[in-house]
């Protein structure tokens, strides 16, 4: 029995470091998608810094930090024609995304920026799918699905084009109701 332990906390730490690295890599993909829409001059937005501090400093370029606050939602910027936007990104190798994965302070700045008029949302990977999620949908996904998860079906008609860059501007589907100033084509 005990040996099942030392296995199972093994399995789970190299599952952590899997969604860890696939996330770095779901970032580094909206980041690039970051850098096309600032090029065509579509959209200035860029990663929220983490809340931190640095502690002590050792010789060999090491160090020691803690978090001083907690953390916002992960890109805020602006869109061309004055609108801001604002997005946690989130990604999992499951089938589904909990609506419960962002903290009550995220969530929180997603409702107090979309309440003064920003597009507020999550960019989300499922396995190889990928969407930008209006904040209100994720807010309210018990009215809108049932449960307090999403799977990669439930958001089809959110998907958004990947070419390497998570292309979060860029919807596969249009989207009844969406304003021009949101349109990067």
């Amino acid at each position: 029995m005990r040996g099942y332990s030392i296995e199972k906390r093994a399995c789970q730490r190299w599952q952590n470091q899997i969604n860890n690295t696939q996330g770095h890599i779901f970032e580094q993909g909206i980041k690039a998608a970051c850098r096309i829409y600032h090029d065509k001059g579509l959209a200035e937005v860029d990663k929220t810094p983490e809340p931190f501090r640095v502690m002590s400093k050792g010789q060999d370029g090491t160090f020691t930090g803690r978090f001083t606050a907690l953390a916002a939602p992960d890109f805020q910027g602006t869109l061309k024609g004055g609108r801001s936007i604002v997005f946690e990104a989130k990604y999992t190798t499951t089938d589904r995304l909990k609506r419960n994965i962002l903290t009550d302070a995220q969530m929180e700045a997603l409702e107090n920026h979309l309440r003064i008029g920003a597009m507020a949302g999550v960019c989300a990977g499922i396995q190889n799918d990928y969407f930008f999620v209006p904040w209100e949908l994720w807010r309210d996904m018990k009215k809108y699905f049932g449960r307090l998860y999403v799977t990669s079906q439930n958001l089809e008609t959110y998907r958004i084009r990947f070419t390497g860059a998570v292309l979060f501007l860029d919807y596969i589907h249009p989207i009844p109701g969406r304003k021009a100033e949101e349109e990067t084509d």
